[in-house]
């Protein structure tokens, strides 16, 4: 059932809703998202770091293909040291063939209790799938018995979706999406299933455009964070707030980047009432806020 997104959610302020409010004195949970692809060497890459000799694609793409690779033999590794330092449990977002090209990753993460969100098969736009619905059930599948859980969460590739997607999504028992990035707080859009609630994903406060896209220095995307999280961190006195950081281990797991990751979670536990959550913690609470409403 095609619907645009308008017909899914109409407008709404955010000043014109009840505000919701987290336990405590929490102001703000700040949302950790880890992403992990497959970039299949058949096809060209994902993205670039370096491009191609004379502008002319050529495939294999070894280089990009290899600079991803560092992030799953050695960015990946420095997460997890720092996430059971911090006892940060984050979000997976996770192309289900992780589980099958990179079973030691995926079982790391399975093993020190990290959330799986549903990430399509392989890294490429859903647009370009031949059968959407059908890929969408078979990557949630995998990722239910390689964890022995089904993912609650999706995060399109790329945040892409089609106008169908929202139905096949619910249809496969997602409960909740990233791929919205349009609020401070969980909000709901409607499929012919139920509602799916999404969840602010974010954008800006993403490596890929700030580092692979825009090109900013390490203690520039430091600083957006700061500065960032001092805002929610004031406006959360009233309504809770939400921030992601969306990270992956080929940009933010360099060595001379993950520093400023680091930086990042030692600045949100300075201010105080920062929760660190998973979305299946965030959408625990925004279901239980609204039977209590």
């Amino acid at each position: 059932m095609s619907m645009l997104p308008r017909e899914r959610a109409p407008y709404s302020a955010i000043v014109d809703r009840p505000p919701l409010k987290l336990p405590g004195k929490t102001r703000v949970v700040l949302w950790t998202i880890v992403n992990l692809e497959v970039w299949d060497i058949g096809r060209p890459m994902a993205r670039q770091v370096i491009p191609a000799p004379t502008g002319q694609a050529l495939l294999p793409d070894v280089p990009n293909w290899s600079w991803h690779e560092y992030g799953m033999r050695v960015g990946v590794w420095r997460f997890f040291k720092l996430y059971e330092k911090l006892g940060i449990r984050p979000t997976l977002s996770i192309n289900a063939r992780v589980c099958e090209d990179y079973e030691r990753v995926a079982a790391q993460a399975r093993d020190a209790g990290w959330e799986f969100m549903g990430h399509v098969y392989d890294q490429m736009p859903i647009h370009k799938l031949d059968d959407q619905r059908a890929t969408i059930h078979r990557s949630m599948d995998i990722l239910e018995q390689f964890t022995g859980k089904r993912p609650k969460g999706w995060l399109g590739p790329g945040l892409t979706q089609t106008l169908d997607t929202p139905e096949y999504l619910a249809e496969a028992g997602v409960k909740y999406i990233g791929d919205w990035v349009w609020d401070d707080e969980p909000s709901e859009i409607t499929t012919a299933k139920g509602p799916l609630v999404t969840l602010p994903y974010t954008v800006e406060n993403n490596d890929i455009p700030m580092m692979a896209v825009a090109n900013h220095e390490s203690p520039y995307w430091l600083q957006r964070f700061k500065d960032s999280l001092d805002r929610l961190h004031a406006e959360g006195e009233e309504r809770a707030k939400i921030m992601a950081v969306a990270i992956h281990p080929y940009i933010s797991g360099q060595p001379h980047r993950i520093k400023y990751l680091e930086e990042i979670y030692d600045y949100a536990a300075s201010l105080g009432d920062v929760a660190f959550w998973n979305g299946e913690e965030i959408l625990d609470w925004y279901t239980a806020s609204k039977t209590k409403a």
